[in-house]
């Protein structure tokens, strides 16, 4: 499985639709955030990463953040991640530095093991060195794909509605 992350690219558009598609269709939360946006002005999406990546015109308590795709060899788009470049306080207690997602049809094939790994090493090339990772306590498999990387559990955090959310740290 040979995949790589890449920036945002109007080249691919409409492998992102079908990504996008893929998410919309299961009916589950998008994961990272960003992919939860219409990518009806595709171009308009593409500004709003770039934008958000330079820190313009960012909304009350967001951060830089930069996202990257995971493509295969292929092109086909079968992973996104959300990069934060450094944490507020919301961020440090709920939402961590990476915030990942593998399309639904393309799950427990180890993309979000490697999507991890890469993005930690995207990480390190920002100057952030100790990485916040969170997930769903509920969510087994992103608690096993952030072991399998190494993370080092911390303090869970309690959100008001009862959801228990599990932190781990990675030194890069």
């Amino acid at each position: 499985m040979n995949v790589r992350l890449i920036k945002p690219t109007a080249e691919l558009q409409e492998e992102y639709l079908s990504f996008y598609l893929d998410w919309k269709e299961s009916n589950e939360p998008i994961v990272p955030w960003v992919v939860s946006k219409d990518p009806a002005d595709f171009a308009g999406m593409i500004r709003f990463l770039e934008d958000n990546e330079q820190g313009k015109d960012l909304p009350d308590g967001y951060v830089r953040n930069s996202t990257l795709w995971l493509v295969t060899e292929t092109n086909r788009i079968v992973g996104a991640v959300n990069i934060r470049h450094e944490l507020n306080e919301k961020l440090l207690e709920s939402s961590g530095h990476i915030g990942y997602g593998i399309r639904p049809s393309e799950r427990q094939k180890g993309y979000a093991t490697q999507l991890l790994s890469l993005s930690l090493q995207e990480a390190k090339k920002l100057g952030i060195h100790k990485v916040l990772v969170v997930c769903d306590a509920y969510n087994i498999g992103s608690k096993k794909t952030i072991l399998n990387n190494g993370g080092i559990p911390d303090q869970d955090f309690i959100e008001e509605d009862g959801n228990v959310l599990n932190r781990f740290w990675f030194e890069v």
